[in-house]
């Protein structure tokens, strides 16, 4: 009989701030993982692995490195703890709007013709299912956050100057469509490539921003603006120090880092207000979001083990 396994470690088994430094270490090695025939999920808040045993044997070790990873065997199981995960109902914010297509986007680095693959898609079509029966949505929008920090910021019509985003992904198109900046007088997309990103632009037509290098800003101070950092994806040391002197030159009124593993560090900013998804401000958004989420988790969890329960029956019902 083929047996399948699963390793993991998530949130829930120590900080989420830890468990996104680690995971971001991993995820360079998916590729390789993949061509074992093993899915890997490392999101912000977990590092997981799927497949065969025989591919999970002899494991890299550094996978795992500092902790105690959980053990799961069978492929209901598996399919079941995926489903969950799909749903938003292990996610840090309980309704999590985007880890379905996280885990979508992990699997497309595999063979579709593995067994890991099928179960996973099954999964995830399972997870999705049960959250739109169930209507397990998060309320949470995090650009709502960022525009209460803006109005924070700026209280008793105290007109903000100019908005600095950045990052060039259709996160940040996500972010300008929310309305973030409409109380400012111009949005600028900070990016290490303005001709590519002038390029994608074309095709968001919804949006009227300017483009800069990150070099390019902090020649003046400007009191008056604020910087969002929609995310940290693909800043090295050297990237990392420009626009640590550019912000320092600059001194926003405020910097809001809405990636998992900030971009920069608080103690080089003590000066100014810099905040990340782990300070008060969004740890008290993501408990309310739960408050209200919590009631519907058993019904959800309840939906996903009857989809599971029934589709298992189906497969067996049918002629091979």
């Amino acid at each position: 009989m083929t047996e399948f396994l699963g390793r993991y470690v998530d949130h829930l088994m120590t900080s989420p701030f830890a468990m996104a430094q680690h995971s971001a270490k991993i995820k360079p090695i998916a590729n390789d993982l993949a061509r074992r025939g093993v899915l890997l999920v490392a999101s912000c808040l977990r590092v997981e692995v799927y497949g065969h045993e025989h591919a999970l044997a002899n494991l890299d070790s550094t996978i795992f490195s500092g902790f105690s990873a959980e053990r799961i065997e069978g492929a209901a199981t598996i399919i079941q703890r995926l489903a969950e995960i799909a749903s938003g109902a292990r996610s840090l914010v309980l309704g999590d709007n985007y880890i379905s297509n996280q885990l979508a986007k992990a699997i497309e680095l595999l063979d579709p013709n593995l067994p890991i693959f099928q179960m996973v898609r099954l999964a995830i079509d399972i997870g999705r299912a049960s959250r739109e029966r169930q209507r397990f949505i998060a309320s949470l929008n995090y650009y709502h956050i960022v525009r209460d920090i803006i109005a924070h910021r700026f209280p008793n019509g105290d007109l903000p100057d100019r908005l600095y985003v950045l990052g060039a992904d259709m996160r940040v198109r996500e972010l300008i469509r929310s309305g973030v900046g409409e109380r400012f007088r111009s949005t600028t997309i900070v990016t290490r490539n303005p001709k590519n990103v002038r390029k994608r632009l074309r095709a968001w037509t919804d949006i009227d921003v300017a483009l800069t290098r990150p070099a390019q800003i902090g020649h003046a101070r400007e009191p008056r603006s604020i910087v969002v950092i929609a995310g940290g994806a693909d800043i090295n040391d050297e990237y990392q120090a420009i626009l640590q002197s550019a912000l320092l030159r600059l001194e926003p009124r405020t910097i809001v880092d809405l990636s998992h593993v900030p971009v920069l560090s608080k103690a080089d900013f003590v000066k100014l207000n810099y905040v990340t998804v782990y300070d008060d401000t969004f740890l008290q958004a993501y408990e309310q979001n739960n408050k209200h989420m919590a009631p519907k988790l058993p019904l959800l969890l309840s939906d996903i083990e009857e989809t599971l329960r029934a589709a298992q029956i189906y497969l067996s019902a049918k002629p091979p």
